[in-house]
């Protein structure tokens, strides 16, 4: 069986809530979502959580989701991966909003958690936001929207355009895929042209 073959079996194995379709998923996607995590919280201290913490509860969801039927849509690694970008993003952005509450602290808030130990706090605090769902329909039309204009490309423009939508710097993506800084810049302009004239035909 194929990579392709295998990871649509094991989406058809989630939808049915098999847990070990659920374990091939993880084990394959692991470092690829906990990398884009990290990335999304690079402006956080992340004293309380870590990317590997988004990236649990964003696959927790994906799984919970899937065999409640909430994601239709779902059926092979291109819609896969968009929707695992969605959730973890949406977790993500939650994360860094209520760490960045905390540090403006506020008074109110700082008294009346005074009585609560900080690890008590801490923790409830981290399980709230992270168990914040984007709405199903949200989460699969934004998906869908990202695996559309990624589909507009070709093989080797779809790649750096996914590497640029994980976090990565063009420095970065230059050297994973061993061509030039200029040569990235140059399909970077050529893929943002290809969007908004997709855009503009919307």
């Amino acid at each position: 069986m194929d990579s392709q073959a295998s990871v649509t079996a094991w989406i058809a194995d989630l939808k049915a809530g098999e847990a070990g379709a659920a374990e091939q998923l993880w084990e394959r996607y692991f470092h690829r979502l906990v990398g884009f995590a990290r990335r999304k919280l690079a402006s956080s201290a992340r004293r309380v959580a870590d990317e590997e913490d988004v990236a649990l509860s964003a696959f927790k969801s994906l799984c919970l989701g899937a065999a409640d039927g909430r994601f239709p849509q779902l059926c092979d690694r291109d819609n896969l991966w968009p929707l695992l970008v969605v959730l973890t993003s949406h977790k993500a952005q939650d994360l860094v909003k209520s760490e960045r509450r905390l540090k403006r602290g506020g008074a109110g808030v700082a008294r009346a958690e005074a009585s609560r130990p900080a690890l008590q706090t801490n923790a409830a605090g981290l399980e709230e936001v992270l168990s914040r769902e984007p709405s199903p329909e949200f989460a699969t039309l934004m998906a869908e929207h990202c695996e559309s204009l990624l589909h507009q490309l070709d093989l080797q423009h779809r790649k750096i355009a996914e590497l640029k939508l994980e976090g990565h710097s063009n420095h970065e993506i230059a050297e994973r895929l061993h061509c030039g800084l200029r040569t990235v810049e140059r399909r970077l302009e050529l893929i943002r042209r290809v969007w908004q004239e997709a855009g503009e035909g919307r």
